[in-house]
């Protein structure tokens, strides 16, 4: 038997819980845990790719730390370098991002050196960015850290393994999103 929930339970899961089991003033009866029922944790893909994902974002995250760029500034410092100049609303869109998150990354990097923003001059409500020479030099360094930070996690994997993955990877993300994935 369990104690009442306590105040920090919101009224939300409390209703929850109320129509899942039997709930009193003095204590909620839990039905007996079915352990052969309910499947283990790591029984799910999910978990998996969160568990590599994490461990992979948050090492490269460091490395990056280290050149003061966030991993969401390298992503948008390396499309720009695949892309060259751009509109802001055509970056967010390769990248499948909001204009709002865009913009905001595309301040944090102007205010770096690391992108140039202009009016368009025959239309000022219009914007291009681009690379600045500093954000150009930086994105091969950056690109290399990145490579090197895959190696640590899946070097040990075959060439053909890794193609596996990443393809695999690819064919859920459009089944979920139904978007093509850009492909350099």
């Amino acid at each position: 038997m369990l104690q009442p929930p306590s105040a920090h339970i919101t009224p939300f899961l409390t209703s929850k819980l109320k129509s899942a089991m039997m709930l009193s003033k003095a204590t909620i009866t839990m039905p007996t845990p079915d352990l052969e029922t309910i499947s283990p944790l790591e029984s799910h893909v999910g978990y998996w790719l969160r568990y590599v994902s994490n461990h992979v974002s948050h090492s490269f995250a460091r490395k990056l730390e280290a050149e003061g760029v966030t991993v969401a500034e390298w992503a948008v410092l390396r499309e720009l370098y695949r892309m060259g100049e751009t509109a802001p609303h055509i970056l967010a869109k390769n990248m499948g991002m909001t204009r709002g998150a865009i913009s905001k990354l595309i301040e944090r990097l102007v205010a770096k050196d690391y992108v140039d923003r202009a009016n368009d001059l025959k239309d000022r409500r219009y914007q291009h960015i681009e690379l600045t020479p500093v954000g150009q030099a930086l994105v091969p360094y950056l690109a290399r850290e990145a490579d090197k930070n895959d190696a640590e996690f899946f070097g040990h994997l075959s060439e053909a393994d890794k193609a596996a993955l990443i393809d695999l990877l690819k064919e859920i993300a459009v089944r979920r999103t139904g978007r093509t994935i850009p492909s350099e």
